[in-house]
């Protein structure tokens, strides 16, 4: 599969991780506030996407790895990106009020660790190994 078709399917898949991420924010924010909430919420969504790419996305490249191995390297790959996606979700909150404020700081942190987040997954995560 082609940089550009992976970055798509890839692209694709954030944005059911999106709604994953939204979901769980929205379910818990009563109960652990919108700052903690989104580290859950983030975890749920990064787990979603992680099998989700490894399905479709990345199918064709292997890690050569165990299962959780994979599994927890995502998510330790996907934390350059979280960091980004977490600054932006709290300067949004600091900067916009309301009840929509929560779902546009998701949103553009999640537009904002896109980049780091695929080339993370497709080079340290999924191109460890590829097929000969």
């Amino acid at each position: 599969m082609k940089v550009g078709r992976e970055f798509l399917s890839f692209a694709a898949v954030g944005v059911i991780g999106l709604g994953v991420d939204l979901g769980v924010l929205y379910l818990l924010a009563p109960l652990f506030g919108w700052y903690g909430a989104r580290v859950i919420s983030f975890l749920a969504a990064a787990s979603a996407t992680w099998a989700l790419n490894r399905r479709f996305t990345f199918a064709h490249r292997p890690s050569g790895v165990s299962i959780g191995r994979e599994y927890l390297g995502y998510l330790l790959t996907m934390l350059g990106g979280a960091l980004v996606n977490y600054t932006a979700y709290v300067l949004t909150l600091h900067w916009i009020a309301g009840p929509w404020a929560p779902a546009l700081g998701v949103a553009l942190g999640s537009c904002a660790g896109l980049a780091v987040n695929f080339l993370s997954a497709r080079n340290l995560v999924f191109g460890a190994r590829r097929n000969p």
